[in-house]
């Protein structure tokens, strides 16, 4: 079946319109150009802000002009990732989807689903003749994914609605009321190259399923970089091991699914032997969670120079060291992760070493406590550590009269209470409230699986039970 004959037709026709204009975060040229031609077509005032956010506003329809006003709000890059296995250019080429069951999915890549079908949304409201809504103020942010400059440009006074409903959470029972703040850890360093000394293996761990490093942090996935830290660590103490280069990883956001390795150590035969209990240790600990995990470690031909054994040494401390995972779950909420850490990038190239890290916190003096034991970690083995793209949480407030309504609807239209709840991913609402303190703010969205991988896929009945809830709730916005 095709993208487009799926229901609600309107959604997917412009979420199949959306994702045919190439999108990566930090290169939204050809989507703002796409969104901007999109309002404007409609006859409806379209603006760009300065760093690229598009404000589409569009008048209440008739009987409805009483009604508290509303900004929709989504993001429009996506986060690009692949499998390496897959040719495609983020850049040029627009996702290829297709039909999976009550899925729709992408082939190879990462769907786009997250912030699209937000998007899609939003597009589809205000093309809409016979949706009865209040005055609204469609909001598109640029870069939510890799630093939330959009949301960070948007300066006060751009905004005049009430409330804001951000479309952007991923299960379909949820209403959002909270989410972590996070900032930016990099690490850098330069070593001295020398002759490699020894003989050369390469390491590989691949297959891991990956996914959001706020929403899945929690769930016991494999990180591959801190996975390949424990494969490097035994040839510290016996086998005079220099590192070569590393490539594990990519964006910050993204749990890692994939790292390799090529080193040069004493013996490679005895080397190899040796990690083959470890080897098949790892396997067992993740064998009901990452069926696919794959751990490859054999000769490797290639003479490259190599940084010295006491540096390899630090580097390889450092990264057993560096903390992965949950850092702490919330004390005040139940089951909510407070704050993390993902160390999502790791590259030496040609003795270049960086690293890169995304911690989260919903609370602002723990997102600098996990911060600051990485630098500490970091800084100990003779690195350079630099904090960036900082970002507030958004503080929940289950009272508000958007909730109220909100819970009321659903319980209505589907016969049981959604979950009120925070999380643990990275929403733009923190920093839009800090410009806009008395704007009523609420997350939700349809289900999706995924997110940040090429696992990414978005339920078909789930989007049609969004689309319904969306649609009753610009209905049902109470008067000024």
């Amino acid at each position: 079946m095709e993208i487009t004959q799926l229901e609600p037709q309107l959604i997917w026709k412009n979420f199949a319109a959306l994702n045919a204009v190439p999108r990566p975060s930090k290169k939204e040229e050809k989507v703002i150009e796409f969104i901007k031609n999109f309002g404007e077509n409609l006859g409806l005032e379209t603006n760009v802000d300065e760093v690229g956010n598009v404000i589409i506003k569009k008048p209440a329809t008739s009987g409805m002009e009483d009604r508290k006003s509303i900004i929709l709000q989504s993001h429009l890059d996506m986060v690009h990732q692949k499998n390496n296995d897959i040719n495609f250019d983020f850049e040029n080429e627009g996702i290829q989807m297709e039909v999976d069951g009550d899925w729709v999915k992408a082939k190879g890549t990462t769907l786009g689903a997250d912030n699209g079908i937000g998007v899609a949304s939003i597009m589809s409201v205000l093309e809409s003749t016979d949706i009865p809504h209040p005055a609204l103020e469609a909001l598109f942010t640029i870069d939510e994914e890799t630093g939330m400059t959009g949301a960070m440009g948007l300066k006060p006074g751009q905004l005049h609605g009430e409330i804001l409903l951000n479309l952007d959470t991923e299960e379909d029972d949820e209403i959002d009321i909270g989410c972590a703040g996070g900032i930016d850890v990099t690490t850098t360093q330069t070593y001295h190259l020398e002759a490699a000394k020894g003989q050369l293996v390469k390491i590989e761990v691949k297959g891991l399923q990956g996914g959001h490093s706020g929403m899945d942090i929690h769930k016991g996935f494999g990180n591959s970089n801190i996975i390949l830290g424990r494969l490097l660590y035994p040839g510290i103490s016996d086998q005079n091991i220099q590192l070569i280069s590393i490539d594990g990883g990519g964006l910050r956001n993204a749990i890692p699914r994939e790292a390799n390795a090529v080193v040069s150590v004493r013996n490679s035969v005895e080397f190899i032997d040796n990690l083959t209990s470890l080897k098949k240790e790892i396997l067992e600990e993740f064998a009901g969670v990452e069926k696919d995990l794959q751990i490859n470690i054999e000769n490797f031909s290639s003479a490259d120079q190599a940084i010295s054994e006491e540096d390899s040494r630090k580097i390889i401390l450092a990264l057993k060291s560096a903390h992965n995972g949950v850092y702490r779950m919330s004390p005040d909420v139940a089951d909510l992760v407070e704050s993390s850490n993902n160390v999502a990038r790791v590259e030496l190239k040609e003795g270049q070493l960086k690293i890169l890290n995304l911690s989260r916190s919903s609370v602002e003096s723990t997102k600098y406590a996990v911060a600051e034991q990485l630098k500490s970690v970091f800084e100990l083995a003779g690195m350079k550590v630099e904090f960036s793209g900082s970002y507030p949480g958004w503080k929940p407030k289950p009272g508000s009269e958007i909730v109220k309504l909100m819970e009321k609807i659903y319980e209505k239209d589907f016969g049981s209470k959604p979950h009120v709840v925070a999380c643990h991913a990275g929403l733009e609402c923190g920093i839009i409230g800090a410009n806009y303190p008395q704007m009523e703010m609420v997350s939700f969205g349809p289900t999706i699986r995924g997110a940040h991988s090429p696992e990414e896929k978005a339920n078909i009945a789930s989007t049609q039970k969004f689309w319904g809830f969306l649609k009753e709730i610009l209905k049902e916005i109470p008067k000024k």
